[in-house]
């Protein structure tokens, strides 16, 4: 199995939180282009999902120009080779299994008339990973909670009422935690005896909206108090674990995903747990886990022959990363298409991006951008020989997913075509400034990198695939330049730039990015400036909370946006560019789409 991950690397059984999977270093493949099928082929894979087919004109791989700065794959070909054990019971058995489970949480939700209980239910089957199975009764319940009369005196169970309504878009006032201060407008001496009050506490002061110093002084005494607990050690797990994730990343910012993971291996000891939920939980995992890794091959198999033709060998190598990322905003099942969709594209993103950045001169950008303006063939003559192939696997793409989705989506994939050129024309303008040695206010920087990070075309791919599930309304929000996408988009700049700053990684191409201008406009060190970003960070999330509220009939698309924002959080964790290099996602993809949990 050339190039591939030996399975040993992948211990079944492992989940987040054990020994990571480590790779020696003779085992990551070289960074060289893939070669293309038989010359004059036309090759289509069989057993691979419609959505995951790409059509591959072959012909005779020349030698690259240059080996990629970049890292190279960690993955080679495990994903394309990967033969899955067996489930751990049939999967009839397992199938028949779940559907019974999820009609006795069904039952679950008619019988807890209490609204505590809804609560604790709601909160459990999110964290679980299985809120997606119901859709109806969460709605239904979070309605009925809105609408209850809640005197509870239990802070706990306030926090997670005021976090549970203003996750799902209903405003609710701070002033419910005054109960719990004195007359001073302080919190109460004996709320630090009670961490797990806290810890909701500072999960619900999260989602704070702007002009809120309240939830700004809960959050602090919250977290002041949790640290100080968990220096003296009187914490246990699992409480003690959700405490520390907490503090490293509040419940409102953390990858569903991974919480999911985290929370099955903990929501058995918790006090009062409903073993059906965590059965269930376990069995749908698992299942999931069968159709994600057939996506998986599927989507690998794609990109090798994609990067193979191409050969851009000086672009990052980047199949199950783009994948990771389309699935930490699309994990339902239900899902398929829209997800394999929005992978191409972030490895389309990602092939253009390093071509500007890290290859192209100041004329072949140009040319690019005027093909990629025109969209055509005959636009290919303007190209330089080694982009021919790109451009033209380009179009052939964007016109296969054209096919592949529903008539009703059609218009969709033309407003992803506008964006994508739109793109190119921002990534063009940031060469311009470098190619000039333009130096940029901070608030010319941050207008145009906001728009040259993506966000906007992953927010009209993320509707593509959908059908009716996406209104008119929703699909104009998205589509739109509305505050939810442009929150979105400088999350995900400033977070890209500060990673990019402290790891020192510029490439040719690289304009001055915001820590930079910041610097230079201010006359401030990069202390004071990291400071500054991360403060507006924090903004933009305040207005992506106000937006959950202020589009609440939008809600489905506006969490897809959040969830764009939180992804980013996942790939740049504690400022790491985990996209680029790769080997800081081996441990969660192995949990994600390799090791079963254990039933």
């Amino acid at each position: 199995m050339s190039g591939s991950i030996p399975l040993a690397f992948f211990s079944h059984g492992a989940v987040i939180g054990h020994r990571p999977i480590r790779l020696p270093v003779g085992l990551l493949p070289a960074a060289r282009p893939i070669g293309a099928p038989a010359k004059g082929s036309f090759r289509r894979h069989s057993n691979v999902p419609r959505h995951a087919e790409h059509v591959v004109y072959s012909e005779p791989v020349t030698p690259a120009k240059e080996v990629s700065s970049f890292e190279p794959c960690v993955w080679g070909n495990f994903f394309i080779n990967y033969d899955p054990k067996p489930l751990q019971r049939s999967e009839d058995w397992m199938m028949e299994k779940a559907d019974k489970l999820k009609l006795d949480v069904r039952i679950l939700f008619e019988m807890h008339n209490d609204s505590a209980k809804r609560m604790h239910l709601v909160d459990a089957v999110q964290r679980l990973g299985i809120d997606h199975l119901f859709q109806e009764e969460i709605n239904n319940a979070i309605s009925d909670i809105k609408g209850s009369e809640f005197t509870s005196s239990s802070l706990h169970e306030v926090a997670l009422h005021f976090r549970l309504l203003r996750e799902h878009g209903i405003w609710v006032s701070p002033d419910v935690f005054k109960k719990f201060k004195g007359e001073d407008g302080r919190f109460i001496n004996t709320i630090p005896d009670e961490p797990r009050a806290l810890l909701s506490l500072y999960n619900a002061a999260h989602l704070l909206i702007h002009d809120e110093p309240e939830l700004e002084e809960a959050m602090s005494f919250a977290r002041d108090h949790l640290e100080s607990m968990r220096a003296g050690g009187s914490i246990k797990a699992p409480l003690d674990n959700q405490i520390n994730r907490a503090l490293h990343l509040p419940l409102s910012r953390t990858c569903k995903r991974v919480e999911m993971l985290h929370y099955m291996l903990e929501y058995g000891q918790e006090e009062g747990h409903i073993v059906v939920l965590l059965d269930l939980a376990k069995l749908e995992f698992n299942l999931m886990q069968h159709v994600l890794l057939k996506e998986l091959k599927a989507f690998s198999q794609w990109w090798k022959d994609l990067y193979g033709y191409i050969e851009l060998s000086y672009a990052r190598d980047r199949a199950v990363e783009s994948y990771l990322w389309s699935y930490a905003l699309f994990y339902e099942e239900s899902l398929t298409v829209t997800r394999m969709i929005l992978a191409k594209i972030i490895g389309f993103i990602i092939l253009m991006d390093d071509t500007y950045d890290a290859h192209a001169t100041i004329e072949e950008c140009r040319k690019l951008n005027e093909a990629i303006q025109r969209w055509d063939e005959s636009a290919i003559s303007l190209l330089p020989e080694y982009m021919e192939k790109f451009y033209r696997a380009l179009l052939n793409d964007f016109k296969e997913i054209e096919a592949q989705v529903e008539t009703s989506d059609k218009y969709r994939v033309a407003y992803m075509k506008t964006e994508f050129q739109k793109l190119s024309t921002y990534y063009l303008q940031e060469f311009e400034w470098c190619h000039q040695n333009y130096k940029p206010s901070f608030k010319e920087r941050v207008a145009l990198s906001t728009l040259s990070i993506g966000v906007p075309v992953l927010c009209v791919t993320a509707t593509v695939g959908r059908g009716d599930a996406v209104t008119k309304e929703s699909f104009e929000l998205a589509t739109g330049r509305a505050s939810a996408v442009i929150a979105c988009a400088k999350i995900m700049r400033f977070t890209n730039d500060i990673a990019a700053f402290k790891s020192g990684r510029k490439n040719e191409g690289d304009a001055t990015n915001t820590v930079e201008c910041y610097m230079n406009e201010h006359k401030v060190k990069s202390k004071v400036a990291l400071a500054m970003i991360e403060s507006m960070i924090e903004s933009e999330w305040r207005t992506l909370n106000q937006v959950r509220c202020d589009y609440h009939q939008q809600f489905p698309v506006v969490q897809r946006v959040i969830n764009l924002a939180i992804s980013v959080l996942f790939f740049y964790d504690e400022k790491k560019d985990a996209y680029t290099f790769s080997k800081h996602l081996q441990e969660i993809v192995g949990s994600l789409f390799v090791n079963p949990i254990p039933l």
